[in-house]
């Protein structure tokens, strides 16, 4: 049995590409529709496009190669052996 949400998924929060599914993302090269109305008419940002007319928000697919993307930052914390050193002051 999984003890946490990593061992349940393999070791990786964030599925692969192949079991994520179907993303919908601003492509810069192509005639983008709105998933929400069906026009064409967007606002680009650094990483969002919003359509102009319903503001449905999009990421755009090249925003994470722009200035090194998403800082994630990950901490460690130690483990307690008992729940009186852990709410401990």
């Amino acid at each position: 049995m999984a003890t946490n949400i990593l061992e349940a998924r393999g070791g990786c929060i964030v599925p692969k590409a192949g079991e994520r599914g179907y993303h919908i993302v601003y492509r810069e090269h192509d005639t983008n529709y709105c998933p929400g109305c069906g026009r064409t008419h967007w606002y680009i940002g650094r990483a969002m496009a919003e359509c102009a007319f319903c503001a449905t928000a999009l990421p755009l697919e090249n925003a994470p190669m722009i200035a090194g993307g998403q800082t994630v930052r990950t901490c460690r914390r130690p483990i307690y052996g008992s729940a009186a050193h852990a709410f401990a002051a």
